[in-house]
C-alpha cells in the first residue's frame, strides 16, 4: 500500500523577528489537525529593494530556528535563500513541489489581510488551484468561513495583539518583550535591534 505523503505547511515572513504569535499560529494549523508539520519559510532580502530595519537573511534565520528549536513538528527554513529573487509564492512552491513531491504535499498559511488581495498575487489561480491555502485572522481584516472555496480553510485562531513591529519599537523603546518572544531568543532580539537605525 502505498505511503500517505506528509502534509507540510509553509508559512512564509520576513519574520523580522519572529515572535510568538508566529509560533503560536503554527503550532494551532498543527493542533488543528491542517498538516504534519510546518516550515516557518524565512523570506530573503531583495538586493533590489532594501528595506530599512529589515535585519540581515542570515540573522532572521537563525534567531526563527533557536526559537523553536524545542518546538515538535516547526522548524524554520532558508529554502528560498537558494532560489532565484524576488522569490514569488508560487515559483517558491513549484520548487517545493518538485524536489519533494514524492514524499510531500504542500499547503500555504497566509493572513487574512493577504487574502483579500490574494487575486492580485502572481499565479493566484495556479496557487488556488493546485494548494490547500489556510488563512488566519488578521486584525481589520475579518474572513467568512462560508464564503471561502472548498480548499481554503479558515484556521481557528486568537488575534495575537503584537507584531514584528510592535517588538522592534518595544526593543527601541527599552520596554518588556518577554511577553512576545521566545525566551531564548530574547536577549538576542534585544541586542540586533536595539540599533537606533532599525525602523
Amino acid at each position: 500500500m502505498k505511503a500517505r505523503l506528509r502534509r507540510t505547511a509553509i508559512f512564509g515572513g520576513s519574520f523580522n523577528p519572529i515572535h510568538l504569535g508566529h509560533i503560536g499560529l503554527a503550532k494551532q494549523v498543527l493542533a488543528q489537525g491542517l498538516a504534519d508539520d510546518v516550515w516557518l519559510m524565512v523570506s530573503p532580502q531583495n538586493p533590489l529593494k532594501p528595506q530599512i530595519g529589515l535585519l540581515g537573511e542570515a540573522q532572521r534565520l537563525a534567531l526563527a530556528r533557536k526559537a523553536v528549536a524545542d518546538t515538535p513538528g516547526i522548524q524554520a527554513c532558508d529554502y528560498e535563500f537558494r532560489l532565484p529573487r524576488p522569490s514569488y509564492t508560487w515559483h517558491t512552491l513549484r520548487s517545493l513541489r518538485r524536489e519533494y513531491g514524492s514524499e510531500r504535499t504542500f499547503a500555504l498559511v497566509i493572513g487574512s489581510d493577504n487574502w483579500v488581495t490574494f487575486s492580485h498575487w502572481a499565479h493566484s489561480d495556479e496557487l488556488l488551484s493546485g494548494y490547500r491555502i489556510i488563512i488566519y485572522p488578521r486584525e481589520g481584516f475579518p474572513a467568512d468561513a462560508a464564503a471561502l472555496p472548498g480548499n481554503v480553510t479558515l484556521l481557528r485562531a486568537p488575534l495575537y495583539p503584537y507584531s514584528s513591529t510592535t517588538v522592534r519599537e518595544a526593543v527601541r523603546n527599552g520596554a518588556d518583550i518577554t511577553q512576545m518572544v521566545p525566551k531564548s531568543i530574547a536577549t538576542d532580539v534585544r541586542r540586533l535591534y536595539g540599533g537606533a537605525s532599525n525602523s
